[in-house]
């Protein structure tokens, strides 16, 4: 599971068996956890954050979709 970002007690991070779904992240923090499409950024699932934490990740991934879309091709490939 590489650790991609950290963020304000975010972890995001890639599963390394997932390669055939779309672009996503992971992000944890505090027990909550989260899955996030990065391409459109669009909340996929959530295991225990609030919509204001939500909005906090989603932001996120939208400011830097590109470095976080680089990291999914350069793990996964194309």
């Amino acid at each position: 599971m590489p650790t991609i970002e950290r963020y304000s007690g975010y972890r995001f991070y890639f599963y390394s068996h997932e390669p055939n779904e779309p672009p996503h992240v992971h992000v944890d923090k505090g027990g909550a956890t989260a899955k996030i499409w990065i391409d459109p950024p669009a909340l996929a699932r959530n295991l225990g954050y609030k919509p204001k934490e939500l909005a906090i990740i989603l932001e996120f991934v939208r400011e830097n979709q590109k470095n976080l879309l680089d990291s999914w091709y350069g793990y996964f490939g194309t």
